[in-house]
Order: structure tokens, then C-alpha cells, then sequence
């Protein structure tokens, strides 16, 4: 037990991503910060590392009934999957929160003035997240695949015009990092996505989708941060070696 409490927040969602609903629990950000061990989240939020611990062990002991595990899969895979499911989620539900959050600062903004700034933060998000995703399609994800296809053909790596995937990978986790504390603003300013007694059906509908916007960012962000990147340094480091 003491052993697990060195380990990263990250590495223990990479092992297996039902630990996520734990360290969500605590309030514990597993995907921008999922590089702090246990002790550290523990000492800094005045947690109870032996519960906490306890709980994540149960979690793992227990059967696991069809979660997917994404620490196995190929890195060309997992860089399709995080385009085609989750870049395209933002995609799809953006719009649709936009004219949402829109329509509530109209209707509902002067008794509710909270409503403008969570709109305007919403806006930064939806724009910050088109450029973020388009460098990791257009840039980063294609590298990664180009690592993977030349160590199957025992092929040399060129060196990109970036120097090293270290240098995408440190901006996309910076910007990470911008969207992490974006949202928690706007959770705050939601109390935790929770409507107004007053709240009309739109109201509590755009609030359930934020909540689930942000949800799905969380999981996006722990593929890239704590799965995908670490692993793809690690593999430009094989070639390096070879050299």
C-alpha cells in the first residue's frame, strides 16, 4: 500500500481509467496534473492518503467488465481514436453550447449576470480548442504515426522540423493546462453545473452539457497527458538509441 502512494495520479487512470471516478471524487485533476504522486495530491488537499489509497486498490482488485485499455493500444491507434471521438465531440457539441449559452445571457442574464462570463470563457475554450486540435492533427499526430510505421520497417526517422516531439508535446500540454483551469472557473461559477431554482428547461439542458463537455475533456486530456505523449518521448527515444 505505501508503495502505491508513489505512484502518479496519472499512471493509476492509465493502468485503468475507472480510478478516474475516485480521484474525481476528492477533486483530484487527473489529467493536467496527473504527474503528482499520490503523497503530493494527498499533503497539498489535506487528504487521507490511506482512504484514498484504499478506495483506488478496491477499484483495481475489482472485476473489470469491459473498460477499455488504453495503455495497450498501438500509438497510431490511440492518436485515431482521440481525433475521431474526441476532437469531433468538441466539434459537434460546441456549436450547439454556443448558441445555448447565447440564448441564456438574452433571456436569463440580468437576474443571472454569472451567465455572461461563463459564456465568455466558453468562447475562449471553443476557439483555443480549434487551433490546439488542428496542430496535433496536422503536426503532432502525424509524427506519431510516422514513429510508429518506421520502427515496423526498421526505417530511419527523420528528424522534424520541431527538433523534437518533446517541444509539440510541451505547448499542447501547456494549452492543456489553460483549458483545465478554464473550466474550473466555470464549474465554480456553475456550482458544479447545479441550475438556479428558477432555471428554465434550456437552462438545465446547457448546464448538463457543459458538465459533459468537461467530462469528456478530462478523459481527453488523460489519453494525450499521461498515455499518449509519455509514450511517444519514450519511442523517439528508442530511435536516438539506435543511432
Amino acid at each position: 500500500m505505501e508503495n502505491l502512494k508513489n505512484k502518479t495520479i496519472g499512471s493509476f487512470v492509465a493502468e485503468d481509467f475507472r480510478t478516474a471516478a475516485i480521484f474525481s471524487k476528492y477533486k483530484i485533476d487527473f489529467c493536467c496534473k496527473g504527474n503528482r504522486t499520490v503523497t503530493e495530491v494527498c499533503e497539498k488537499q489535506n487528504i487521507n492518503s490511506d482512504a484514498l489509497i484504499q478506495s483506488v486498490y478496491e477499484v483495481l482488485e475489482s472485476e473489470n467488465n469491459g473498460v477499455i485499455d488504453f495503455n495497450s493500444w498501438p500509438l497510431d491507434l490511440l492518436t485515431d481514436y482521440i481525433e475521431k471521438t474526441h476532437h469531433r465531440y468538441v466539434e459537434e457539441k460546441s456549436q450547439t453550447l454556443l448558441f445555448f449559452l447565447d440564448k441564456l445571457c438574452k433571456v436569463h442574464g440580468t437576474s443571472h449576470p454569472e451567465l455572461f462570463r461563463i459564456n465568455e470563457l466558453f468562447i475562449g475554450c471553443v476557439g483555443e480548442l480549434s487551433q490546439h486540435m488542428k496542430k496535433e492533427e496536422l503536426i503532432l499526430f502525424p509524427f506519431v504515426k510516422r514513429m510508429v510505421k518506421t520502427k515496423e520497417t526498421d526505417g530511419i526517422l527523420h528528424q522534424p522540423s520541431f527538433g523534437t516531439v518533446s517541444n509539440p508535446i510541451a505547448m499542447m500540454m501547456h494549452e492543456h493546462d489553460n483549458e483545465g483551469e478554464r473550466f474550473r472557473e466555470i464549474a465554480s461559477l456553475t456550482t458544479n453545473y447545479t441550475p438556479s431554482a428558477d432555471a428554465c428547461t434550456t437552462y438545465k439542458v446547457t448546464f448538463a452539457m457543459l458538465k459533459e463537455f468537461e467530462e469528456d475533456l478530462h478523459k481527453h486530456i488523460h489519453l494525450e497527458n499521461n498515455i499518449l505523449f509519455p509514450k511517444a518521448v519514450l519511442l523517439e527515444k528508442e530511435f536516438a538509441e539506435v543511432e
